[in-house]
């Protein structure tokens, strides 16, 4: 079976990833988008993808993972602070030319302007400016309903459409788990061309300029990305409005970043997983945001959702292909089955990155204070608490060959 029309709700990066895996793997695809062509989304966002992440997009559309790499900034040396002493240091060796790096660091608005081009290269045909009121799944295709009251039929759809998605809403699937009690202030200033900061990401355990907040730097494409951790009583609004952010943006780096912010958000983040990644007649697939939300503290968002989206496109093709609709529905429970275990794990990793950041009881914070005290003459408590905000590190490739 060679046909079979699938309907992608979403142009973000892991919808039009998978509008990518689905035409390379001969499947007809039409991208539903909310917004418009040239729409622009303020913010950094998912600014960091990983080197896995990059060769599974170059797989996808070969040139697409170099594209990225370049587009992006590569930083080779990272430091970690505690109370603004110096307690690790690593620098990298520059990755090999041609070769996709390690990760890149670059605005999610140019990423999705990277994958929509190579989108519409592969034919992907896209529905502009018409937001997704929901679907309806029947045992032989579904409907996606707009807003306008538009009804479109394909054999299989997938809810690529983020953290208020529609498409799950109309399925009555809930996300469950918990949310984070401290809020986080993100904020995007410009780096100045003319003077620039060393290209390096530096995390500060208990700042002392902030009164003992956690401040963490990431360089990006032509910017810096500064969070700073909130404490649980905090107001966070007083750090996140315009005076708020010149209040102790100047006390953490050079004052001229205060006058070149760009975008400033606040969040408290959620760990939560739909209760299932597709629907019970297996005719819709929830991708990324839609499926799950996580801490962004080891990038687990963006670069967990390409894997789902991927593992999406293999399950309709199988299920396409299949003899049976009961081996068509299997190929998706496998999908729904393995991409909620791999945001199981995520949401692990995660969870430990953020009870390292914010110690839930006396015997931890004991423990990040005796490894601040013993580095940086022990390198492996340094090393771990430069490691530690991050969640562990990836793991082996699973069955589907992804490794979130």
């Amino acid at each position: 079976m060679t046909g079979g029309r699938t309907i992608v709700v979403g142009a973000g990066p892991v919808g039009l990833t998978a509008a990518l895996a689905l035409r390379s793997l001969g499947v007809p695809v039409t991208v539903v988008e909310a917004g418009a062509a040239d729409r622009i989304r303020p913010g950094s966002r998912a600014i960091f993808i990983h080197g896995a992440s990059m060769t599974l997009l170059e797989g996808l559309h070969p040139g697409l993972g170099h594209r990225l790499a370049e587009h992006g900034l590569i930083w080779l040396t990272k430091r970690t602070l505690y109370r603004g002493r110096e307690l690790y240091a690593k620098t990298y060796p520059p990755p090999p030319a041609n070769v996709i790096p390690a990760a890149t660091s670059l605005p999610q608005l140019v990423t999705e302007q990277l994958l929509l081009a190579a989108a519409q290269e592969a034919g992907v045909e896209f529905v502009w400016e018409q937001p997704v009121a929901g679907v309806e799944a029947r045992a032989h295709g579904v409907t996606v309903v707009t807003e306008a009251g538009e009804r479109l039929d394909a054999a299989f759809a997938v809810g690529a459409d983020g953290a208020r998605s529609n498409v799950r809403s109309s399925l009555e699937i809930p996300l469950e788990g918990p949310r984070t009690e401290n809020a986080f202030v993100i904020v995007d200033t410009a780096e100045d061309p003319d003077a620039p900061l060393p290209v390096e990401r530096i995390f500060h355990y208990e700042h002392p300029a902030v009164d003992g907040r956690n401040v963490l730097f990431v360089p990006f494409a032509g910017h810096w990305r500064v969070d700073l951790q909130c404490r649980p009583d905090d107001d966070a609004e007083a750090f996140s409005g315009l005076d708020g952010v010149r209040s102790w943006l100047p006390v953490v780096m050079d004052a001229k970043y205060a006058d070149r912010v760009t975008w400033v958000s606040t969040y408290v983040f959620l760990q939560v997983l739909a209760r299932e990644f597709a629907d019970p007649t297996g005719r819709v697939l929830l991708v990324g945001e839609a499926a799950h939300l996580f801490a962004p503290f080891g990038a687990r968002g963006l670069n967990s959702g390409i894997p789902d989206a991927i593992v999406a496109a293999r399950a309709i093709r199988a299920a396409l292909d299949a003899p049976s609709a009961a081996e068509a529905r299997a190929a998706v429970a496998h999908f729904a089955e393995s991409r909620r275990t791999a945001a199981e794990r995520n949401r692990a990793a995660s969870s430990e990155a953020l009870a390292h950041l914010a110690p839930a009881s006396e015997a931890e914070w004991a423990k990040r204070r005796a490894a601040a005290d013993a580095a940086p003459a022990d390198e492996a408590a340094g090393r771990w608490l430069d490691s530690a905000p991050y969640g562990p590190r990836l793991g082996p490739p699973d069955d589907d060959g992804m490794q979130y």
